[in-house]
């Protein structure tokens, strides 16, 4: 079974929940609780603002992009804007080769991110 770690941040800027290790179908389950909590975090923050840190991901399959863009939706129902960061190329290619960079556009990092 693929490990993840997942830490959840408040900050003045935004939430960030940042994710480490392999987010496949056998991780994304322990995933999604910690999205959907986040998600309800920043629905309370002033910022509106949730930022997903997966810079420390090693592998990103098709559970992951779904989870995220799940994520995502959440947030946008919520109110919520949910900023992707992520430059390695682990979870850059599948966003770009599904198409879904126009809508999970990737930041540089998180201070990129609340940028916006």
């Amino acid at each position: 079974m693929a490990q993840i770690e997942v830490g959840l941040d408040v900050r003045d800027t935004a939430v960030v929940v940042s994710v480490a290790g392999e987010i496949d179908s056998n991780s994304v389950g322990a995933l999604q609780p910690h999205f959907d909590r986040a998600v309800e975090a920043a629905d309370g923050h002033p910022a509106k603002l949730l930022i997903v840190e997966l810079s420390r991901v090693g592998y990103f399959g098709s559970a992951g992009l779904n989870a995220v863009l799940e994520c995502y939706e959440k947030g946008l129902a919520a109110g919520v804007a949910v900023r992707l960061v992520a430059a390695n190329p682990e979870v850059v290619r599948p966003i770009e080769v599904t198409k879904l960079d126009k809508v999970l556009r990737p930041y540089g990092s998180v201070a990129d991110a609340v940028d916006g």
